[in-house]
């Protein structure tokens, strides 16, 4: 199978692999998760609802900024390997 097959069916999942042995990406998980929870213990449900719907725009706007961080990089990539080429 060529890589770009990979990649299509998920063989290939560049955010895994990324994350995947990088100790400072799970050591800020870890301190995101420990702070998420000591200040969920805190809020009241008005402040539980208002949190729940910050944190999830800023999980979405965090995959927005990933996707098209990967499609910058893919892009300059078969930019410069078309240079290169010629």
């Amino acid at each position: 199978m060529t890589a770009l097959e990979n990649l299509w069916y998920g063989n290939i999942r560049p955010v895994e692999q990324f994350v995947e042995g990088n100790k400072e990406y799970k050591n800020l998980l870890r301190l995101v998760g420990s702070n998420r929870e000591k200040l969920e213990a805190t809020l009241n449900p008005e402040q539980a609802k208002l949190f729940e719907k910050y944190y999830a725009a800023a999980n979405e706007m965090n995959s927005v900024s990933e996707t098209a961080a990967f499609k910058f990089g893919f892009d300059l990539a078969v930019w410069l390997l078309t240079e290169s080429a010629q």
